[in-house]
């Protein structure tokens, strides 16, 4: 989808990283219309939560499933494929060129879309370096974006410090999802790499993933319409 075919509600992505589906349907009844896109991930998938992810589809939402999946290709080709039939709109596995490959045969003509992570938001160029690699971020960032371009992914998770040199290498053919949004006077947690809303969509994010400030809100829905309006602010 290029971004001017993305409905500026679509944008943001409430990541509902909750303990149970019983909190995390709660929280998106908070939420009501505030919110059309919902991240499930590790903590609420093993939580007993894919099951949700159906449900919310039935309700009109749209899923982005953050499995970020990394195995052997045969074994990401499976796995993608029983993935399927859950309903999600997006489902991420890890930029490693066997694991793109395999997770892109496994979609075969399915809606899913496969978006590929890059570098994780809460690493640096000295987390790279301890981990055994030579790359800087924004080097290693290029590199898996112009290999995922190849072999056929429809998105790339960056932060939202690499959107502007992922364009000039992507263009607009495949959709930029960025974590590490942080309203301005949000606590940064465990993220390096941030940026507020209206900076992210400036800079040519397409969607923006937003969790615990929306979740751990006294109002979330406040400031889930709060962040919708800065991105249209930043939209023009």
């Amino acid at each position: 989808m290029t971004p001017a075919e993305i409905a500026p509600k679509d944008r943001l992505i409430v990541a509902l990283d909750l303990p149970s589906p019983e909190a995390a349907e709660a929280m998106v009844n908070r939420l009501g219309d505030s919110v059309t896109f919902y991240k499930v991930g590790y903590r609420l998938a093993y939580a007993g939560g894919l099951p949700l992810v159906g449900k919310l589809a039935d309700k009109g939402k749209k899923v982005f499933l953050d499995l970020k999946l990394h195995d052997i290709g045969n074994t990401v080709m499976q796995g993608v494929e029983s993935i399927t039939r859950l309903g999600a709109t997006f489902l991420t596995v890890h930029a490693y060129p066997q694991t793109m490959k395999g997770a892109v045969e496994g979609r075969g003509s399915a809606s899913l879309k496969i978006l590929a992570v890059t570098v994780l938001t809460s690493y640096n160029d000295d987390d790279l370096h301890a981990a055994g690699y030579r790359l800087s971020v924004s080097e290693l960032v290029e590199a898996r974006a112009q290999q995922a371009q190849v072999l056929g992914v429809d998105g790339l998770v960056c932060s939202p410090e690499e959107v502007g040199s992922l364009r000039k290498i992507v263009g607009h053919q495949m959709n930029l999802v960025t974590p590490g949004i942080r309203p301005a006077g949000a606590a940064t947690g465990d993220q390096k790499r941030i940026m507020t809303p209206g900076r992210a969509i400036a800079a040519g994010a397409d969607y923006l993933v937003v969790g615990r400030p929306v979740v751990e809100a006294a109002d979330p829905s406040a400031v889930a319409e709060a962040i919708h309006a800065e991105i249209a602010q930043a939209l023009g």
